[in-house]
């Protein structure tokens, strides 16, 4: 076994009875082992006390004794590497930020096996992943759909991978998204005042508080709930109106909660669904009268749900530092706007 790095931990006072679970609670938060790596790494024979390996789970240890934990070289995982062009934003021994095209899958999957994102972080990072989980393998904390552009951060070390997964958790990770949807939300909206989990905040701040879970029938799709499910909050301001009364609008949308297609679910709910959204967006159509016909073709071509991930801030897990980062309007949702401003060429 070829040993990377050594973790001396000393056993706390009142352990408990087994190897593994004091092990679990004395090992520095910030190492990010998780009770399943520290089982695993026990089995390995990488836990030892004095000299002598303890691959025993329920062991017993006994206060202010101290315990080797082995690193050994991460394992290499059975997804390809693939050379494949990333927008790498940011990038240091502990994480990469990169900006995600539209149609990437981010994770492998039975039917994306290849050609995802992972695949690329594989080739595009290889030697500098230390591991996650004792797996050569990027730390994916966070995902956006394959049809939705934007900023990701992925971890390459287990440390990194705990720390940004917290903050994701605790919701104190900012992400906000650009999204062109049909309609314009406005506080003075009779019909919005009377839509239950529909608010708005000051400064005209929509807020969409619901549950949400897989829907019933069609197991793709997420659905509306008020009780079960997990809970789901969407805030959303407008940027910009188009045509004449406002036909459709641009959305900086952010995230309190973060999960599945929450902003295309929420906004289709309140009766905003994204130009372009084939899952979520209805049947709803443009006014030709409210934008002209240059725009009404613009947006039924639009061959995807507009919405881009345009902004991310979170606490580097290393240095402490806070961390923001914006990515530009892709090419197609800039000559959607500009089609919806009625600009020649757009």
């Amino acid at each position: 076994m070829s040993i990377t790095r050594r973790l001396s931990v000393v056993i706390g006072p009142n352990p408990p009875a087994r190897l593994d679970k004091a092990l679990s609670r004395d090992v520095p938060e910030d190492e990010g082992l998780s009770r399943s790596r520290l089982a695993k790494l026990i089995a390995a024979g990488g836990v030892s006390r004095r000299g002598v390996v303890l691959d025993d789970p329920r062991a017993r240890v006994a206060e202010g004794e101290v315990l080797e934990i082995a690193f050994a070289e991460a394992e290499e995982v059975e997804t390809r590497p693939e050379a494949i062009p990333l927008d790498v934003v940011y990038e240091d021994d502990s994480l990469i930020v990169v900006n995600k095209p539209v149609g990437m899958v981010v994770h492998p999957a039975p039917g994306s096996p290849g050609g995802t994102l992972v695949n690329a972080l594989l080739h595009h990072c290889a030697d500098s992943l230390s591991g996650i989980g004792g797996e050569k393998r990027p730390g994916i904390v966070h995902r956006i759909d394959k049809d939705t552009s934007g900023l990701l951060v992925v971890a390459k070390t287990d440390k990194a991978h705990a720390a940004l997964a917290a903050q994701f958790e605790k919701h104190t990770a900012t992400r906000h998204y650009k999204a062109v949807v049909h309609g314009v939300p406005e506080a003075g909206d009779p019909r919005l005042r009377g839509l239950r989990g529909v608010s708005f905040e000051p400064g005209n701040i929509l807020k969409i508080t619901t549950q949400l879970a897989r829907h019933k029938t069609d197991r793709q799709k997420q659905a509306v709930l008020w009780s079960g499910g997990r809970h789901a909050v969407t805030r959303a301001r407008v940027e910009e109106v188009f045509g004449t009364p406002g036909a459709a609008s641009l959305l900086d949308c952010w995230l309190e909660t973060g999960r599945t297609h929450q902003i295309r679910v929420h906004m289709a709910y309140a009766g905003f669904g994204l130009i372009g959204d084939q899952t979520y967006g209805g049947r709803r159509k443009l006014s030709e009268v409210a934008l002209g016909a240059a725009a009404i073709r613009a947006a039924a071509a639009f061959p995807r749900q507009a919405l881009h991930a345009a902004t991310l801030g979170f606490t580097h897990p290393e240095t402490g530092e806070e961390m923001a980062f914006e990515a530009p309007l892709p090419a197609d949702m800039v000559a959607l706007i500009a089609a919806l401003r009625g600009e020649t060429g757009g």
